[in-house]
């Protein structure tokens, strides 16, 4: 018999889903068997599948008559090279192929069915019939790509549970999770599918008058008309990977480029199956208010539902497991690997112990993922139905979570990654005037939801959005969030040129992306809520107040600045109705971190406490990503970093992106580096080792400060199968174990202080100062509870005095069962024996047991329970009044006794400042320990570089190296070569502030640059500050910009001749190499002779314009110098060049450009250059 080898989980139809809509609905037929239309699957009654069955394709039955119809099939070498069918009885289908063979001995034929899958049968017993013979020409099921903006759903949603739900909540063992289904969540958007014939499959066709598939989500007692969220889909996976936003950044689109197929009359089922069941999200789609796209005010984020189908919805949570139906389906077995289950409606699930292991894969791909969690218990159902008088036959569902890259706050895929994942908001406020310096304004907000990290800022920017790129290349935010049409086109093109594929989320100005005014106003409600509650809770240190509202110092700041901050509150304004939709605006203001951003305002760079490294500059230094691979791979930051926590990883990238300026604190931090190093970097690795058994404890922390609030999915309403409560206190057991291990490690680590006068180490580790002295609280929770105890068995029992509700619970059922005790007592001795006592049968405890030769004595008021051979059992008023009480006292106790983990974590939270200080402490320490080991492991000389100031000195800006080397080549990555280290100088009372450097191709003029560039190895190295560097280097061009390679070019030296100082440096490489040779040329003299004369500023100046260095040879400003090389006779008479890679005094009279074409030349056959 024919045999179908069973699916992997894989359907035909998993191809890469845009945003994926789930309709939780009943399966239009009866049958449970596995639907056609999404499974491989085609099983027959056989016990084991076999390996190598191969898979059939799934073909249209043919319209051509069958030849021969054999249920006695011939047999041996005559239906060799014929056409066949054979029919699946369980699959109810016919499947084409070849029969390509017979063996003899089996008696078996090999069948090639028309996927190019093979199958040997039996044709003896199989139902075959005999075809023409010529093969069928497939249709194949092509997805077209269609552009639209992001689709989102809001709004709760309730739903119902299949009848085991209803039972008793646990449907794990139902093979069909969705025939029971009465509720159904929706989702989002797929794209439009279309059949083609094979011999078109390589055709790119596109309908422009193909609308994306898209449904909203709703509540199932709305209207007419379901209004979503721009960022919300209603579904248990709403998903939308974000592949090709560089294509369609600037409008808010994106497109999805599908190169999956499926084949077969059941990819038409599919097809035409979707087609009858939504209808109105096809051609005639409108949106809320019913109109269609070819109207302005058409809203693409909105959907239309017509009444019939708001009626036929249904589905929901199965109990144990999370669902994805419909679309969604395809892309749970596409990602997840998921198993399709039964039934014609797609669609497949996992348990919840899964869900965040699958939730964060899902989210790190680009998904949106919307969770429905069931609310209502089936006793609440029927508690709900009996007051309002209901008929209600299934549980209540709601929304509980939206999980992106940029909200997920837990799961192995975020603690597999240590960078931060940024929510990046902007709002701008830029009115052209035709003038040739019109400044624009923005205001960012950027969020860190795992860390609880807030940075806001406003400031003012140059045409080239010159700090706004430089801000987004040292963020690299994952998700941005704009309003509709409000940016001008400079700001889009930066948001696409200086991100990495980000989820872009467009929201509708003042309705949803705030203003400053009603920012203000939601911030205020929210503080007074949590401050209010806080009064409640007698929280001692909930909000680190600055003003009579309850706000945190830095917003408070801001808000007091008026105009001054108003763009930058809109910006906080976008980002709060986003964490609003997504459940997690007020747990993260809660305990929010405020941060300035460093370049906010207008003040001068005197007054700045950081160095700026512009876009270009990072890029062009590869201070975090290589021009190649684009990873960390041989950057600045890979070379530095040693850090053994995932926090301290974070903190050195901040460093790098903005270096110290001011000069004790640069001062101070070398001490630091140099206190960690010679005699104490043995306790210095030992605190290294320590801390690297630690997990991420600040996003950790953060996780266990937003959980002591019950919102979202910790929610008290939701109903969870697994044991959340265990999970959530094995969290904060790691919290406190972290911590009581970074408080042992700094303490140990204090001996250094004794061999060193590091006022930043001293700072550091002194309790009381930069430790927090939190020593005795973190002794409370250890005298609280059994750690170890309470991780194993998931529950705490506290140790007495520990918590009075708890112990006043306690104590009230001790009282009672004393007075039950005492009550005993007078009993016996009011009937004279003391043999009287109670029993317990069954469930009912605290009878009164009396011999029955009593029975005649008892009081009156005496009720009889029950009895037995020669005993009688009694209930009086007063032991039927103490069960009461004690029934009461019992429940109290349970209900204290469940919430103990909660009001533990709430007094924990009360100190959230001090823990937050006790992280940031450890990962400066970490960092500090970092740059030490990594200043080791330099090659060749090594010195602690002097910066001085010029003020003091009354000397010019500076910069003086000797055997400068380079903090990331190795010679063990060059060959055979070794790396030539060089002298330079410039600037000072006694040497030129530019360098004009010239040299043979390829003879190291740009290494030498950026030699300069970073803080690099040397034996010598002495320097004044520098505000900022500007870099322009290499040929690239940003096309999805619009900018070539010379515009490119020319705007990054723009921006170094409009914001460079007197204390900046400056690095160009071959300006002008983008052009002819005379404007080129005429470009660099002039670019040069502006830094030299009118900016003054340090710099080197590379190119291959030897006639610049004629016209600078008398001028003392400017040093001629080259990278020396040897000239000599190579074979024929060639002319060879040796290169030195060093830096000499002098110009170089030519480049030797034909040398280099030689060079590569050599790999041509036959060589075209001689």
């Amino acid at each position: 018999m024919a045999f179908r080898r069973p699916s992997n989980g894989r359907s035909p139809l998993v191809n890469p889903q845009r945003q994926i809509t789930s309709f939780f609905s009943k399966s239009p037929s009866s049958t449970s068997s596995t639907s056609p239309l999404l499974s491989n699957s085609k099983p027959k009654p056989k016990p084991k599948p076999t390996p190598t069955t191969p898979s059939p394709p799934l073909t249209k039955r043919t319209n051509n008559p069958p030849l021969l119809l054999t249920p006695n099939p011939i047999h041996g070498h005559e239906l060799v090279d014929r056409r066949i069918r054979v029919y699946w009885p369980l699959d109810k289908t016919w499947y084409e192929g070849r029969v390509t063979s017979f063996h003899k001995t089996s008696g078996k034929h090999l069948v090639q069915y028309d996927d190019a899958e093979e199958e040997l049968l039996d044709l003896s017993k199989e139902k075959i019939e005999l075809l023409n013979d010529h093969p069928k020409r497939f249709r194949r099921l092509r997805r077209f790509s269609i552009q639209d903006q992001d689709d989102d759903a809001g709004g709760p949603g309730q739903g119902n549970v299949d009848k085991n739900a209803e039972s008793g909540g646990d449907d794990s063992a139902d093979e069909d999770w969705g025939i029971h289904v009465e509720k159904e969540v929706i989702g989002d958007e797929t794209d439009d599918l279309d059949l083609v014939d094979e011999d078109e499959e390589n055709t790119v066709a596109v309908k422009p008058d193909l609308k994306k598939r898209k449904s909203s989500g709703m509540k199932l007692d709305s209207a007419k008309k379901i209004k979503t969220e721009s960022f919300m889909d209603l579904s248990r996976a709403s998903l939308e990977p974000i592949n090709n936003i560089n294509n369609n950044f600037a409008s808010g689109k994106t497109s999805a480029f599908v190169d999956n197929v499926l084949v077969g009359d059941k990819a038409e089922r599919f097809t035409t199956r979707e087609e009858e069941k939504f209808k109105f999200i096809g051609k005639d789609r409108r949106d809320a208010k019913k109109r269609s796209p070819g109207d302005e005010n058409y809203d693409p984020r909105t959907l239309y539902l017509p009444p019939h189908f708001l009626k036929s919805l249904t589905g929901g949570q199965m109990g144990k497991f999370y669902e994805l139906f419909e679309m969604d389906a395809h892309v749970g077995a596409k990602e997840l690997d998921l198993q399709y289950m039964k039934g014609d409606q797609p669609h497949c699930g996992f348990p919840e112990k899964n869900f965040a292991l699958n939730v964060g894969k899902l989210a790190c791909k680009g998904y949106r993922v919307l969770v429905v969690e069931q609310t209502e218990t089936p006793d609440q159902l029927e508690r709900r139905n009996k007051e309002h008088g209901s008929k209600d036959k299934v549980v209540k569902r709601e929304i509980c979570a939206v999980i992106t890259k940029g909200t997920l706050t837990d799961g192995e895929m975020l603690s597999a990654n240590p960078d931060a994942s940024y929510l990046f908001a902007v709002s701008e406020c830029y009115q052209p005037s035709g003038k040739q310096h019109d400044d624009r304004v923005y205001g960012v907000c950027v969020v860190d939801v795992a860390t609880g990290k807030i940075i806001i800022g406003q400031f003012e920017d140059d045409l080239e959005c010159s700090v706004l790129s430089c801000l987004l290349s040292q963020l690299r935010p994952v998700e941005i969030i704009k309003p509709i049409k409000l940016l001008s086109p400079e700001t889009e093109r930066v948001l696409l040129r200086q991100t990495r594929s980000p989820v872009v989320n467009e929201l509708v100005p003042l309705e949803e992306f705030w203003d400053a005014e009603k920012t203000i106003c939601e911030i205020k409600e929210i503080y007074q809520r949590i401050s209010n509650q806080s009064v409640k809770l007698s929280l001692n240190e909930s909000i680190p107040c600055a003003s009579k509202d309850c706000l945190p110092e830095g917003l408070s700041e801001l808000m007091a600045a008026g105009k001054i901050g108003c763009y930058a509150l809109s910006a906080l304004g976008g980002i709060l109705f986003y964490l609003k939709k997504a459940f997690l605006d007020e747990a993260l203001l809660r305990f929010a971190k405020f941060e300035l951003l460093p370049c906010s305002g207008s003040s001068e760079f005197t007054t700045k406490p950081y160095m700026i490294l512009d876009a270009a500059a990072l890029e062009n230094l590869e201070v975090f990503e290589n021009s190649g691979s684009g990873d960390a791979k041989g950057t600045l930051y890979d070379q530095l970093n040693r850090c053994v926590t995932a926090f301290g990883k974070r903190l050195l990238k901040a460093w790098l992106a903005r270096p110290l300026y001011h000069i004790d604190s640069i001062w101070e931090r070398q001490e630091a580096v140099a206190g960690v190093k010679g005699v104490n970097l043995p306790h210095a690795l030992e605190f290294r080792k320590q801390l690297s058994m630690l997990p991420d404890m600040e996003r950790l922390l953060a996780h266990i400060f937003s959980c002591s609030e019950a919102n979202g999915r910790n929610s008290s309403k939701v109903v969870l199968y697994e044991d959340a409560a265990k999970k959530q206190l094995q969290e904060f057991i790691m919290v406190l174990s972290g911590c009581e291990l970074i408080i042992n490690a700094c303490s140990s680590l204090g001996v250094i202080m004794e061999n060193s006068d590091s006022r930043l180490l001293h700072h550091l580790l002194t309790p009381g100062k930069g430790l927090p002295d939190v020593y005795a609280v973190l002794r409370h929770f250890k005298d609280a509870f059994d750690w170890m105890e309470a991780k194993n068995s998931g529950r705490i029992i506290p140790r007495d005095g520990v918590d009075k509700e708890y112990d006043t619970a306690c104590s009230m059922v001790t009282d009672i069962e004393w007075s039950l005790t005492k009550h005993l007592k007078e009993q016996r001795k009011l009937l004279g024996d003391p043999s009287i006592n109670y029993v317990t049968v069954g469930k009912v405890s605290y009878l009164l047991e009396v011999p029955e030769s009593l029975c005649g004595n008892v009081p009156c008021d005496y009720e009889l329970q029950s009895s037995k051979k020669g005993f009688s059992r009694y209930w009086t008023p007063a032991i039927k009044n103490y069960i009461k009480k004690l029934s009461e006292a019992e429940s109290e106790k349970e209900s204290k006794f469940k919430s103990i983990m909660q009001r533990l974590i709430g007094r924990f939270c009360e100190h959230h400042v001090s823990w937050r200080q006790l992280i940031s402490t450890a990962a400066e320490l970490d960092v500090l320990i970092s740059i030490a080991i990594a200043s080791d492991l330099y090659e060749g000389p090594t010195c602690r570089p002097l910066i001085v100031d010029p003020s003091i000195e009354d000397e010019a800006p500076f910069l003086a190296a000797k055997n400068l080397g380079h903090p990331v080549l190795r010679n063990d990555s060059l060959g055979d070569a070794t790396f030539v280290s060089n002298d330079v100088c410039i600037g000072g009372s006694n040497h030129a502030r530019f360098i004009l450097l010239t040299g043979p191709n390829m003879g190291g003029k740009s290494t030498l640059l950026r030699q300069v560039g970073a803080d690099v190895p040397a034996e010598r190295f002495k320097m004044s500050p520098v505000d900022r560097i500007f870099v322009r280097m290499g040929a690239k061009d940003h096309i999805m910009a619009g900018q070539s390679t010379f515009l490119t070019e020319l705007l990054e030296t723009a921006s170094m001749l409009s914001s460079a100082t007197h204390n900046s440096l400056v690095a160009l490489d071959e300006l002008g190499r983008g052009t002819a040779t005379s404007d080129g040329q005429a470009i660099a003299a002039s670019v040069l002779e502006h830094l030299v004369n009118k900016v003054q500023c340090r710099g080197l100046f590379s190119t291959h314009y030897h006639h610049l260095a004629l016209d600078y040879q008398r001028i003392p400003k400017v040093s001629l110098c080259h990278m020396a090389c040897q000239v000599g006779n190579g074979v024929g008479g060639l002319e060879e060049v040796t290169f030195l890679y060093k830096l000499t005094l002098g110009a170089c009279p030519k480049s030797y450009g034909v040398n280099v074409a030689r060079l590569a030349g050599k790999f041509l056959s036959p060589p075209l250059i001689f």
